[in-house]
């Protein structure tokens, strides 16, 4: 019997698969720009376009999946393919949405890691990298004005949102490996503040447990390879991550650099660069760190793990989506993580910037920072404008 507040979902026309692999490749393909630019081309092609999806439905499909952690573009791309054909449509719609962005950062994530690729290549890492903490702080800026809308008037509610902004932005710099445990602390007393009540339906007193085997978790991981390793940086990605697909950079940034030193801080600035500037979710990302760590295999799996959960989300929860986006407990936990996680991506320009190491890139950093925060123009020609000046000082022989 269906629960009093789980609504009925409305019937959608049934989509071939064929169409579903051909539009969802294309957008995987033209998707450049990050999860607006998602948004807008899956609103295009099905509710403009097509009228697949009223915009009702395709406003709940964004407004659920902003409140899971994980991807909210591809998780939203793999809804509508859900709507559209069932289970079959989810899984081709993730998977053509994904695909085309995983083979180009493949290719690129050898080229950039081989033991002593070319100098040009090696200029348009340093130069792109040199751009991505001004890319964190806009990124954190931009989510800012949405987020706290959500906080009530009270300055109560006000004062712990930033209050968990600066741990956010603190634990980014401190926190290391066990930054998901502060965003997850975060949600849960924010959950425990505004819900104090035992027969509240987020849960009861048993969800702080997964919070509490975070640590001995991420330790054992060490213990356990680099594939062991891999996996867990991939979960945390795929599964404990709030805020957007940014807050990967704090994320994996410590695991990978200062944790298991799989990258230097200049690889892995290359490697949130190319993230950016290829189609597809930035979420991508974890396939260079993957690279880095093991190669191809260590590629295919932290991206299989980091999509993974994104997939299991949609597939066994779409249907109550609708009321998972009216619970006031999971509002309250995205309440306290989220402003946690802003902070966090906010605060690791700090890091990624003190891992810059020439003059020149302070320069392009500067200049990143002035196109994106104060003329608020795009960040994949801030990125490509970076790379390609790495490439100039490069081959006039210039210190990279």
């Amino acid at each position: 019997m269906r629960a009093p507040d789980e609504p009925q979902v409305s019937a959608s026309p049934s989509v071939p698969l064929r169409v579903i692999a051909r539009e969802w490749s294309r957008i995987g393909i033209t998707g450049f720009g990050g999860p607006p630019a998602h948004i807008a081309l899956l609103r295009r092609l099905c509710v403009q376009r097509n009228a697949w999806l009223s915009e009702a439905e395709f406003e709940d499909g964004i407004a659920a999946t902003s409140l899971l952690p994980g991807p909210a573009s591809t998780q939203l791309a793999i809804f509508c393919g859900w709507r559209l054909a069932g289970p079959l449509g989810a899984l081709v719609a993730g998977a053509c949405f994904i695909g085309p962005g995983l083979v180009i950062i493949l290719g690129l994530s050898v080229l950039f890691l081989e033991h002593s690729p070319p100098a040009w290549v090696t200029g348009a890492a340093a130069g792109a990298g040199a751009s991505v903490p001004a890319i964190a702080v806009a990124a954190a800026i931009g989510l800012l004005p949405a987020s706290w809308r959500r906080v009530s008037s009270a300055t109560a509610a006000r004062l712990r949102w930033s209050c968990y902004l600066a741990a956010g932005g603190v634990a980014a710099n401190l926190a290391g490996e066990f930054l998901v445990v502060v965003l997850l602390a975060c949600g849960l007393l924010e959950w425990l503040v505004s819900h104090r009540a035992a027969h509240a339906d987020f849960g009861s007193t048993d969800r702080s447990k997964p919070g509490a085997l975070l640590v001995p978790l991420a330790a054992k991981a060490v213990t356990i390879g680099a594939l062991g390793s891999l996996a867990w940086v991939a979960l945390k990605v795929g599964a404990l991550s709030f805020g957007g697909g940014f807050v990967i950079i704090p994320l994996m940034q410590h695991d990978a650099v200062h944790t298991y030193h799989w990258m230097t801080t200049a690889q892995f600035l290359g490697g949130v660069a190319l993230g950016q500037v290829t189609p597809g979710p930035v979420v991508l990302t974890v396939g260079v760190v993957g690279y880095a760590a093991a190669g191809v295999t260590g590629f295919l799996l932290g991206v299989l793990i980091a999509f993974a959960p994104s997939f299991i989300f949609v597939l066994a929860g779409g249907r109550h989506f609708d009321a998972f986006r009216r619970s006031a407990a999971a509002q309250a936990f995205l309440g306290g993580a989220g402003p946690a996680a802003i902070g966090a991506i906010g605060g690791a320009a700090i890091t990624l910037g003190l891992g810059l190491t020439q003059f020149w890139q302070v320069g392009v950093l500067a200049a990143a920072g002035l196109w994106l925060l104060l003329l608020r123009r795009g960040v994949v020609p801030a990125i490509l404008a970076a790379a390609v000046i790495g490439i100039v000082i490069a081959l006039a022989g210039g210190p990279i």
